[in-house]
């Protein structure tokens, strides 16, 4: 065999294991939230830097607050914001004096701190109804931070008020008990209602209200099954993913929440946002009205097997 043919054969076999060693031209990306920044990791808080980069509400009790906190954090009234949107008290003015009092600025994001998800979600949604523009979930709350051992401060902490915001509310993410009256008759609806409640509510074996069921045409969807059981942080993308497919839920289409009274609802609002639903509506006053009002229409199989 000539030199000539040997080059070539040689330059042949470097070609190709050039080729097998390559990358590949395409690769699937890694599923991912749609919205990602809406949960903020603990270790993003353990900087030094975290009360400069976000106004930090720890919603906790004010024993554990005054226990540990973590540094820059202020305790936020989330009962007194929930009992005024419940009864109707909230509006543009309320919220100009208590985000004021907290020294809440609509240029830095709002990350929520508590022990329990139900009431960081529900946090989480009366912020963003009262029009603050970017709120978050520290992902795993107060036990994740804790779990990773990072810095901490104790005491009462007063909060610095910075000049009153006038923030402008956000009606179109509330669901009002008419609306899903008027949705319930009309001949055709494209709005997917998702009931948070356990299964024993849904049926109307466990009644929290006059009346025990569920609205009609409602999926049953438990706001616990987008979490991780043990840590209270959510699913990994890929399975919300399967999870709203396996109970049919169009991601492209509005969604309504509810639940007893609209902190469960809000865990589902959240995920369904994270995972890129662009109108969620969350009927905030829940079965606690619908429920107690003798002529909504309900689904009631808890004779059933």
């Amino acid at each position: 065999m000539g030199r000539f043919a040997m080059n070539l054969i040689m330059m042949a076999g470097l070609v190709a294991v050039q080729v097998l060693r390559a990358e590949p031209a395409w690769k699937p990306e890694s599923p991912t939230y749609a919205r990602p920044q809406m949960l903020v990791e603990p270790k993003q808080l353990d900087t030094g830097k975290a009360k400069a980069n976000y106004h930090l509400l720890d919603i906790r009790d004010a024993k554990a607050f005054t226990e540990a906190h973590i540094p820059g954090a202020v305790l936020a009234p989330k009962g007194i914001w929930s009992a005024a949107v419940t009864e109707g008290n909230a509006d543009e003015a309320f919220w100009r004096t208590q985000l004021s009092q907290l020294g809440i600025t609509p240029n830095k994001p709002v990350v929520i701190i508590g022990d329990d998800i139900k009431e960081a979600a529900r946090t989480w949604w009366l912020l963003r109804y009262a029009g603050v523009p970017d709120v978050r979930l520290l992902h795993g709350g107060w036990q994740a931070y804790q779990k990773l051992g990072a810095t901490t401060e104790s005491g009462p902490v007063t909060p610095t008020p910075e000049p009153a915001h006038s923030w402008q509310l956000h009606p179109q993410l509330r669901a009002e008990k008419a609306e899903i009256l008027d949705l319930l008759s009309a001949q055709t609806r494209n709005v997917q209602i998702l009931d948070a409640r356990s299964l024993e509510e849904f049926r109307g074996v466990r009644k929290l209200s006059n009346r025990g069921g569920h609205i009609p045409q409602a999926i049953r969807l438990e706001w616990s099954e987008f979490l991780e059981p043990q840590t209270q942080r959510f699913l990994p993308a890929e399975k919300l993913r399967d999870l709203l497919q396996s109970r049919k839920i169009d991601l492209t289409q509005p969604c309504l929440t509810y639940c007893q009274s609209g902190g469960r609802a809000a865990v589902v609002a959240f995920a369904l946002e994270l995972m890129g639903v662009k109108q969620v509506k969350n009927y905030y006053r829940s079965w606690s009205e619908w429920g107690n009002d003798p002529d909504t229409p309900i689904v009631n199989d808890a004779k059933n097997p």
